[in-house]
C-alpha cells in the first residue's frame, strides 16, 4: 500500500491518499480536510484518479473539502457511517455553524457499516465503529498491511475529545480497548491529527488507556 499524507488547514488535519501501489492512478482519500486545493494539486500533479472519499467522521475539519472535490471529480463517491451521515447536510451537527463558516454539502453516496469491507482501486479496507469522538466515528483497517486509520478516535498518546455534541469519553475509551489495542501490535496508525504511532506503542504509553 501507498499512502501520502497532506496535513491540511489550520487544524492540521491529516489526509491521507492511498493506493495499493507506486503505479496505480487510481486512489481513494481518507478524510477532506479545510484545503481542499491542496489535494486537487497533489492529484493533478500525480495524474491520479480518485474513486472515493472515506469519511472517518463528519467533523468540519475532516468534510469541508467534500463540496470542491465533488466539483472537481464529478464521480467521486462519498462514505461515511450511518450514524455520522446528518453531519454532511446539517451545520449545527457538524460544527461549522460553531465555527461561524455555515458548511453542508450534499448526502454521501455510500453509508457504512461496523464490520462491513470496502474494496476499492485494489485496496481492502476493514470499517470498525469506534464511536464516542462522534456517534458514527469509524477506523479502516488494513490486515493485509496491518495499518489503522484511526480518524480522531486514536492519536499518539491521545484520544479524540469528547466534548462536543454526541461524544463520550467512556465510549471512546470502551471503542479503543476493544475494537483497537486488539489488533497486532505491529499495527502502524495513521491518525486524523499529528504524528503516526503504532497499536503496541499505544497500548504501552497512552496515558487515557
Amino acid at each position: 500500500m501507498e499512502i501520502e499524507h497532506l496535513i491540511l488547514g489550520e487544524f492540521q488535519t491529516n489526509c491521507y491518499i492511498v493506493r495499493r501501489s507506486k503505479r496505480a492512478t487510481d486512489c481513494l482519500i481518507i478524510d477532506a480536510g479545510l484545503d481542499a486545493d491542496k489535494i486537487i494539486d497533489f492529484l493533478e500533479a500525480g495524474k491520479l484518479n480518485p474513486l472515493a472519499v472515506i469519511l472517518t467522521h463528519g467533523h468540519i475539519d475532516h468534510i469541508a473539502g467534500l463540496e470542491q472535490l465533488r466539483l472537481h471529480y464529478p464521480d467521486l463517491k462519498v462514505y461515511i457511517h450511518k450514524q455520522d451521515a446528518q453531519m454532511l447536510t446539517g451545520e449545527k451537527e457538524n460544527l461549522s455553524e460553531l465555527m461561524g463558516v455555515s458548511f453542508r454539502t450534499g448526502p454521501a453516496n455510500c453509508i457504512l457499516t461496523d464490520g462491513q469491507s470496502i474494496e476499492l482501486a485494489g485496496i481492502k479496507l476493514k470499517v470498525i465503529h469506534t464511536p464516542g469522538h462522534t456517534p458514527g466515528g469509524i477506523c479502516l483497517y488494513s490486515e493485509k498491511d496491518r495499518i489503522l486509520f484511526s480518524g480522531d478516535s486514536l492519536f499518539s498518546d491521545s484520544v479524540g475529545r469528547t466534548d462536543f455534541p454526541g461524544g463520550s469519553m467512556s465510549q471512546l475509551v470502551k471503542s479503543i480497548k476493544d475494537n483497537l489495542l486488539t489488533l497486532p501490535a505491529e499495527t502502524i496508525v495513521y491518525p486524523g491529527h499529528g504524528p503516526l504511532t503504532s497499536i503496541g506503542r499505544e497500548r504501552q504509553t497512552n496515558p487515557f488507556l
